[in-house]
């Protein structure tokens, strides 16, 4: 059995734009598991778990997670990373969808797992989406990037 960084690690493998496997990404969870983007305060279950894994892989399709530093205690494991990739495609937002703006994002993350017996019980990832967004070029102007 994979030790509970190698589960992780694998994790973000399936969530690559290259090698990107939804459904085997999903696996990972547990039943009663979830995802949870913080600060678009979303949590997404069961079959949804996918969703943000298939909207940056539509949106950004060299979509890469670069691995920073792990910490792992018990079942915890906390991964510092970069959320890396080029704008290529509509961007769903709360307030709208942001067209392609064709720009880079490298933006800092930090993700939070909780794993119980070999599956990840829940993910929490905080992203910075004013980071994502002042890289896209729209944070100045965001009513007039998003259509509706």
């Amino acid at each position: 059995m994979p030790n509970n960084e190698e589960i992780i690690r694998e994790l973000y493998a399936f969530a690559e734009a290259k090698s990107k496997d939804t459904e085997k990404f999903v696996s990972l969870f547990a039943e009663d598991g979830y995802f949870y983007d913080v600060p678009g305060g979303q949590k997404y279950h069961g079959k949804d778990i996918g969703l943000p894994v298939d909207v940056m892989a539509s949106a950004f399709p060299d979509m890469h997670r670069e691995l920073y530093t792990f910490y792992v205690k018990d079942d915890v494991v906390i991964v510092e990373l970069a959320l890396q990739g080029t704008h290529k495609g509509d961007f769903p937002m709360a307030g709208g969808v942001l067209a392609p703006t064709g720009r880079r994002m490298d933006a800092p993350c930090c993700d939070v797992f909780h794993i119980k017996d070999g599956k990840v019980k829940s993910f929490h990832c905080y992203n910075l989406p004013s980071v994502i967004l002042q890289q896209l070029g729209v944070l100045g102007n965001l009513e007039a990037a998003l259509e509706r």
